[in-house]
């Protein structure tokens, strides 16, 4: 069965850092490109990051320098530690596959003083 389980949100203060986790099951997750994405409320759902099966790493400009996506190929986790976190951070995230999987639930995280 494919699941993908997102984790670690919460509310953060502005300039906190959180990390998120995704656990994947169901796919050959090694040779898989992951991503990381977000959707704010009344937006659609935009890019955050990808990290390819060897490594190749692709950030969206709006969390260059802020953001790091990783990956455990043997505990098919991929991971977005984010800090510096500004209030237009605030978003569910979600990881998926590139192609794209049924999407999880996500995880939400409001950034707010």
């Amino acid at each position: 069965q494919v699941q993908l389980v997102e984790s670690g949100g919460g509310l953060v203060q502005p300039g906190g850092s959180l990390r998120l986790s995704c656990a994947a099951s169901g796919i050959l997750f090694s040779l898989s490109t992951m991503g990381w994405y977000r959707q704010a409320p009344g937006n659609q759902r935009e890019l955050v990051a990808t990290i390819s099966r060897d490594g190749r790493i692709n950030y969206a400009d709006f969390v260059k320098g802020r953001f790091t996506i990783s990956r455990d190929n043997a505990k098919k986790m991929v991971y977005l530690q984010m800090n510096s976190l500004k209030p237009e951070d605030t978003a569910v995230y979600s990881c998926n596959r590139d192609p794209f999987l049924a999407w999880g639930q996500g995880t939400q995280v409001p950034v707010s003083s």
